[in-house]
């Protein structure tokens, strides 16, 4: 049997059907957590964000254009929850070696190898914290795109700008990247692989 599109899940969903919005959830929620854990840093605010996504995309079914797509929908939602939530608390965030990005990045990078978890530990810490002094539109570019797969056009649409916008944030966002970086730190985040953020970020 064929899994249901997003799209007839979501017109399910608006005739009332619940299973079908929670399918809709199951696909989706990992992804938003994710994107509110790398725009946050904090494994909290991410879980209330991501459960907080999809009450709202809930409530407010009866908005949705059938035209639109679900996911990018559903992005700009969690993405506006995150930066709101950083503007309402006000708080300068300090990165440490037990950031939950940092110790994800090392858990799936290290490979067991304790020496290797050190130093890119320090890498993720240092490319981290870069990010975050990201601005908001900066950071939140990186992440949809370096860090969630979404194109130019589609995190265009997420943060409601032309896909040239996106590609100009980005490129400036590499320069800042690599500039908070000295250059040994640059090159062992090379060599490392750099998963948490894309190579291009570090040339």
């Amino acid at each position: 049997m064929d899994m249901p599109t997003p799209a007839e899940l979501v017109a399910r969903a608006r005739a009332g059907d619940a299973d079908a919005f929670a399918e809709l959830t199951r696909r989706y929620r990992p992804r938003i957590h994710a994107l509110a854990l790398h725009l946050t840093g904090d494994a909290d605010d991410a879980e209330d964000i991501a459960q907080e996504t999809f009450l709202r995309a809930y409530r407010r079914l009866p908005e949705f254009r059938a035209a639109s797509e679900f996911y990018t929908w559903i992005y700009r939602i969690g993405v506006n929850l995150s930066l709101n939530l950083q503007r309402a608390n006000k708080r300068r965030r300090t990165t440490s070696m037990d950031d939950p990005r940092v110790a994800l990045a090392v858990q799936v990078d290290a490979s067991g190898d304790p020496r290797r978890a050190a130093e890119l530990r320090q890498i993720y810490g240092r490319l981290i914290a870069a990010l975050d002094r990201l601005s908001a539109p900066m950071r939140s570019t990186v992440v949809l795109v370096a860090l969630q797969g979404l194109t130019h056009e589609q995190a265009g649409v997420v943060l409601d700008c032309p896909s040239g916008t996106i590609a100009w944030r980005l490129h400036e966002a590499r320069l800042k990247l690599a500039a908070a970086l000295e250059p040994p730190v640059a090159e062992a985040a090379k060599r490392a692989g750099l998963r948490l953020l894309v190579p291009s970020f570090v040339r």
